[in-house]
């Protein structure tokens, strides 16, 4: 199993990103998933997250310019990026809450981090 983030890049002030998330591999379920940040020199901090059944909730700094979805047929999620400030440049994960069986056949349940990509705001 694998989580496969991608969509990140260089973009200028006010421009729009969109990142995406899939996750792969003998899947059970996924329940939670989310959209975590690390700027430099700064902690990790979650930016949105989706529940199973698409609620959603945002970090104060990105609502309404930030939308988190999802497609559970795909098991991926997405995070569309406008109205970008210099501010939301950061490497972002996913982070996924998922249950699956390993090739030797364990059933696992685990919040899992994916690989970061980097997002750079900056004319």
């Amino acid at each position: 199993v694998q989580l496969q983030a991608s969509g990140g890049g260089l973009v200028q002030p006010g421009g729009s990103l969109r990142l995406s998330c899939a996750a792969s591999g003998r899947i059970y379920s996924i329940h939670d998933m989310a959209w975590y940040r690390q700027a430099p020199g700064k902690q990790r901090e979650l930016v949105a997250a989706v529940t199973a059944g698409g609620t959603t909730n945002y970090a104060d700094s990105v609502k309404g310019r930030f939308t988190i979805s999802r497609d559970n047929a795909k098991n991926t999620v997405y995070l569309q990026m406008n109205s970008l400030k210099p501010e939301d440049t950061a490497v972002y994960y996913c982070n996924v809450d998922w249950v699956y069986e390993t090739l030797e056949g364990t059933v696992v349940a685990e919040k899992r981090l994916g690989q970061g990509t980097l997002v750079t705001v900056s004319s």
